[in-house]
């Protein structure tokens, strides 16, 4: 049976049942379900091969090779840790990539003015930094109005302090459109600042489900932030030892 991807309304933004996916022998999704509220921030760890990557290009209509049900929104878009820019063409090009209509610069400057980059809009990609050239990734989705953002380890490349202003930019432009968010992310730190929600994939399906009811914008000092994240680490298998660390990730 092939997986079912269908682009409906419901009261959730995703809706997914039995999502089974193997590669040859190997079952790397064994019956997932999940449910995103539409604008709910959730994230999504588990280990190297887990699946996490599996089940975003499921939802993403990428991957239709599967078993089960999906449901989501017709207007979703996806980031990916590399940021997929076309070097021969100007940013402002990058953006409205593959969409239609009237105002097109208009509607890329606008995006990227959101991202911060309105003044690099007939820039060439090669001359962007790698955080510039994540932003205007995340203008090339910001434009197409998702109900649902897919992020595919989108800081992965980044050096620390770029990631963490990529992160404060993410948690900015989710506050301000609101659509349903999945960060795929190995930081357990990254989705603790930036989720409702953290999931953890083991064994083919959700095995945890972790709740991050802490206001926004959120400390690495609170209390109940270092509870939670060293529940997490505990959830992914790291021994308590290592949990002091500035950063965590897997």
């Amino acid at each position: 049976m092939t997986t079912g991807t269908r682009n409906v309304a419901t009261r959730n933004s995703v809706r997914v049942r039995g999502l089974t996916r193997s590669f040859g022998e190997r079952t790397v999704l064994d019956g997932v379900d999940l449910d995103i509220a539409p604008g709910e921030f959730v994230a999504l760890l588990g280990a190297s091969g887990s699946g996490k990557s599996t089940l975003l290009r499921a939802l993403a209509g990428l991957d239709g090779e599967g078993s089960g049900e999906i449901d989501v929104p017709a207007k979703r878009a996806v980031v990916y840790q590399e940021h997929r820019l076309l070097p021969w063409s100007r940013v402002w090009d990058n953006v409205v990539l593959g969409l239609r209509g009237r105002n097109l610069r208009a509607r890329a400057e606008d995006a990227l003015a959101e991202v911060g980059l309105a003044a690099r809009a007939d820039a060439w990609p090669l001359t962007l930094s790698g955080g510039e050239s994540q932003r205007v990734a995340l203008a090339r989705a910001l434009v197409r109005t998702p109900d649902l953002l897919l992020l595919d380890e989108p800081f992965g490349a980044l050096d620390a302090l770029t990631r963490l202003n990529a992160q404060a930019l993410v948690a900015d432009l989710w506050a301000e459109h609101r659509p349903a968010v999945l960060l795929v992310t190995h930081d357990v730190e990254e989705a603790l600042l930036l989720a409702d929600r953290a999931l953890l994939l083991a064994d083919g399906r959700i095995a945890r489900e972790y709740a991050v009811d802490l206001p926004r914008p959120r400390s690495m000092d609170d209390p109940r932030f270092v509870a939670l994240r060293r529940d997490l680490l505990a959830g992914l298998g790291v021994r308590a030892a290592t949990t002091t660390n500035a950063r965590e990730t897997l």
